[in-house]
């Protein structure tokens, strides 16, 4: 499972609760003119959580962001200043620099508590220190509404939020992301309203996973469409709980029996069938089933028990960043962890600046915004991108300083090739032991093709490693299959359909493998044989020949040379060998070098005399036996 980006605790940043009297937002009472004390020492053991971002990294490196992302792009990792990586990426880079790393390991209690809940729809929690722990609060769940295009997903929102935004949108289709608030038996609920499941893809693919809960919009006289697979399995691959609204169940058309069946098909069972997915009959223009759904949604919240530290300095992730007419750049922002308020000084992504209003999302002002909560903020010197994450910080003028540090590592980044996903970029993770699976894209030219491949693939492994189908459908592949394999590191596999010219774009932009076939076998061979390559490959021992030492040479500058005869098969160059004398093995090494009197020669057969030398090796005598082998891989 991927969790959500956590961003970890800094011992040497004070909450809020901790600041004296007259210290500002970031904790310092100092002016804005006031030079930034010299850095400390930077200590060579750094003990780093599971997920870090690359400043915070090169701060505790002691090194700049820019250096520290040069080092990634040359890793292959390509990641803004502001981006999360993982522990393993990290230990990776800082230990390439001389460090010694060790991974944070949470309290026991906390372990105990995971491990319990390893099942549970939404585990991805935020580890907090036992001080932070008493600050902990309950916080609203994060809901984003997913389906077809014409079920009425905005329609259900209007219904949920009591307005009529879907009358003012061009052609009652979303056009940009929203995000909205609603109460509910007395506790909010907070709804990211999406262009569609690419959009959720597209940010998360940035590393911004803001959702908890997706509810899969499905109209009961439509059924499920294609589009409707698509977000389930978007759903699925960002592994948060997902509740079915069946919605236009006032309709005369409507047949909810056969739509769950349909759910069932596509691995949603509903509790009445016997399983685990939520399903409740709405209608957005009755306004039946609202409170229910809105009931269901606070449970599957109770049971994720979502929390967060309001005394944080507070950080979140953009929703949406555009240009308004009067009031110039705004954001909107969702707080993730503390409390935001007017006067912070933010900086976000590449963009940076003073919060000088903001609003909520009635677009009425208010100062202060907690965890959970969505919010447009006015302030920014420029346009932020969408799912860029963002931090309070001391000053504006240490926050535009940082921007330009990231602005400059971006313009960098851009110049540099995008790391590749592909089966060998793949491999080489899995060898490393950092996959277990092959995640795969499925798209065919007809059902009858897609589920004969599909069976196929899903039986084959090799070890420890499967195939895992991320998602599949009938047609050309797409921009929203591209997405998805970007945000999941999936490859992309098509029988017999095309690639649609925007598609292909985005996938040579992000590097995104996509291969196709116009026969099935050669699928299952390919992908058998990536699987096999993905095993840690093992090696047999192949004795190629053996010399006895006649005479030794001891030449200046090139240490002990070994007058010998080949007794039995051939001596190699660039072969390994043993040394025996006796019954005992005095070394093992590698050949340094092999002469045919005074030439270099690659081999020397049995009844030749050669000179020998070997590596670091020198305390050879006469009659000693050396062993000339080769070890070569074995075959899966």
């Amino acid at each position: 499972m991927k969790n959500r980006p956590n961003r970890p605790v800094s011992s040497n940043r004070p909450s809020s609760s901790q600041r004296r009297p007259g210290q500002g937002a970031g904790g310092s009472s100092q002016p804005n003119n006031t030079p930034r004390p010299a850095p400390e020492p930077v200590n060579k053991n750094l003990v780093l959580p599971a997920r870090i971002t690359v400043r915070e990294l090169s701060e505790r490196m002691g090194c700049s962001p820019i250096e520290l992302i040069k080092q990634l792009m040359s890793a292959g990792v390509m990641a803004n200043i502001n981006q999360e990586i993982d522990y393993d990426t990290a230990a990776i880079i800082a230990s390439d620099m001389g460090f010694e790393v060790k991974e944070f390991k949470a309290p026991e209690p906390q372990v105990a508590e995971a491990d319990e809940e390893a099942e549970a729809p939404q585990s991805r929690k935020t580890v907090y220190s036992d001080e932070e722990k008493r600050f902990l609060r309950t916080r609203p769940p994060v809901v984003t509404i997913l389906g077809h295009v014409d079920h009425g997903k905005t329609s259900l929102l209007d219904a949920i939020r009591d307005s009529n935004q879907a009358a003012r949108e061009a052609g009652f289709i979303t056009q940009h992301i929203g995000a909205y608030q609603a109460e509910a038996q007395d506790k909010v609920i907070t709804f990211l309203d999406t262009p569609g499941h690419e959009a959720f893809t597209a940010m998360r693919a940035r590393g911004a996973n803001l959702t908890d809960i997706a509810v899969l919009v499905v109209a009961a006289d439509d059924g499920v469409q294609p589009q409707t697979r698509e977000a389930i399995n978007h759903a699925r691959a960002a592994q948060v709980p997902i509740i079915v609204a069946l919605n236009k169940i006032d309709l005369l058309v409507a047949n909810p029996e056969r739509v769950k069946q349909q759910l069932a098909d596509v691995g949603l069972v509903v509790e009445e069938y016997g399983g685990d997915t939520i399903c409740v009959n709405v209608s957005a223009k009755t306004r039946r089933g609202i409170d229910d759904l809105l009931g269901m949604i606070l449970l599957v919240a109770e049971m994720a028990d979502l929390k967060a530290n309001p005394h944080r300095n507070p950080t979140g992730v953009v929703i949406e960043g555009r240009q308004d007419a009067q009031r110039g750049p705004t954001a909107t922002l969702l707080v993730q962890e503390g409390v935001l308020k007017v006067g912070d000084a933010l900086l976000v992504g590449t963009a940076a600046g003073k919060i000088r209003a903001m609003f909520n999302y009635q677009n009425k002002p208010i100062k202060r915004a907690g965890p959970s909560t969505p919010v447009v903020v006015i302030g920014l010197n420029t346009i932020p991108q969408a799912g860029d994450s963002f931090e309070m910080v001391e000053n504006e003028r240490i926050a535009r300083e940082r921007a330009s540090a990231a602005s400059q590592a971006a313009r960098e980044a851009s110049n540099a090739p995008a790391a590749p996903i592909s089966l060998e970029d793949i491999f080489a993770q899995a060898q490393a032991g950092q996959v277990k699976t092959l995640n795969l894209i499925l798209k065919a030219d007809v059902q009858g093709s897609l589920e004969p491949i599909r069976n196929s693939l899903t039986k084959l492994e090799a070890g420890e490693l499967k195939v895992r189908i991320v998602h599949e459908g009938v047609g050309a592949i797409t921009e929203s299959d591209v997405s998805l394999a970007s945000a999941d590191q999936s490859f992309i596999i098509g029988f017999n359909v095309t690639v649609d010219a925007a598609a292909a774009r985005l996938a040579e932009t992000n590097k995104i493998d996509i291969r196709t076939y116009s026969i099935i076998y050669r699928v299952i061979e390919d992908i058998q044989n990536a699987l096999t390559g993905m095993l840690a490959p093992t090696y047999h021992e192949v004795k190629q020949g053996k010399a006895i030492v006649r005479q030794l040479f001891h030449i200046s500058g090139t240490g002990t040379i070994a007058g010998s005869q080949v007794q039995e098969g051939k001596a190699l160059r660039n072969a390994l060998v043993r040394v025996h004398r006796g019954n005992q093995v005095l070394h093992e090494g590698r050949v340094a070098s092999l002469k045919r009197f005074t030439e270099d020669v690659r081999e020397v057969g049995t009844g030749m005399e050669c000179g020998i030398g070997i590596e670091g090796y020198s305390d050879l005598k006469p009659d000693d036996i050396i062993e000339f082998y080769i070890m070569e891989q074995d075959k899966r």
